[in-house]
């Protein structure tokens, strides 16, 4: 777990950073920030997204998992469990769901992500864990300092499905095949393209709701 508690650290501390700025920066400065934030973030769903090797899979699995998404309403209670934190915290953030919502599917989305807490959680190895933390850490600055302190309570999720996935990694090591690691990486990027999109206000997409997509691309991969 030690990869994942620094992990947690560090987008704490991230985002508080960001919100300190944030307070400081005229707001034509922030809107600059989170423009090159959303093109870069598109950049890396683009590079992630380019890894898939069945175009005509990968479609279904997020047709099927916005469906899925939808009528589960994944999105909603995402936003409702932002509110609540929102709530508890006594933050006056109008984009406290947003925030949490956006970095938390920013941070758990990605294949270093899963290799490197089952690394952490059989081997005891916590590097590649390191290196996110490092990443993660640093995204969270101009995010925070845009979409408020939301952005560091997506900790929360870190710490908890990072967390989760790092104790039972000994169950889980099919993740580390190639072929579903490249169905997480391909499906992950499509899902970190849209949140570029929304930062840049083109359109507002519910990622929320395509989180099934991934657990149908993993299934695929496992099985097909």
């Amino acid at each position: 777990m030690t990869g994942t508690l620094v992990n947690t650290g560090a987008v704490i501390a991230g985002g508080l950073i960001g919100v300190s700025l944030g307070k400081r920066l005229p707001e034509r400065i922030k809107v600059i920030m989170m423009q090159a934030l959303g093109l870069s973030v598109v950049l890396v769903g683009i590079k992630m997204a380019l890894t898939v090797t069945d175009l005509i899979v990968t479609i279904g699995c997020m047709l099927v998992g916005a469906i899925t998404g939808e009528l589960i309403r994944i999105e909603f209670w995402i936003e409702q469990l932002g509110e609540w934190l929102k709530k508890r915290t006594g933050s006056s953030s109008s984009t406290f769901a947003e925030g949490f919502m956006s970095a938390s599917v920013l941070y758990l989305t990605g294949a270093m992500m899963i290799v490197g807490s089952i690394q952490d959680g059989t081997v005891g190895d916590p590097t590649t864990l390191y290196v996110k933390s490092l990443l993660d850490g640093v995204i969270a600055i101009p995010l925070a300092s845009s979409l408020g302190i939301g952005v560091a309570f997506s900790a929360l999720s870190v710490f908890v499905v990072q967390g989760g996935l790092t104790l039972l990694s000994s169950r889980l090591l099919f993740l580390q095949d190639p072929a579903v690691l490249n169905a997480i990486t391909a499906t992950g990027g499509l899902l970190i393209i849209g949140i570029g999109v929304n930062l840049l206000k083109v359109a507002q997409i519910p990622i929320g709701n395509f989180l099934p997509a991934l657990l149908y691309a993993i299934a695929w991969a496992v099985f097909m």
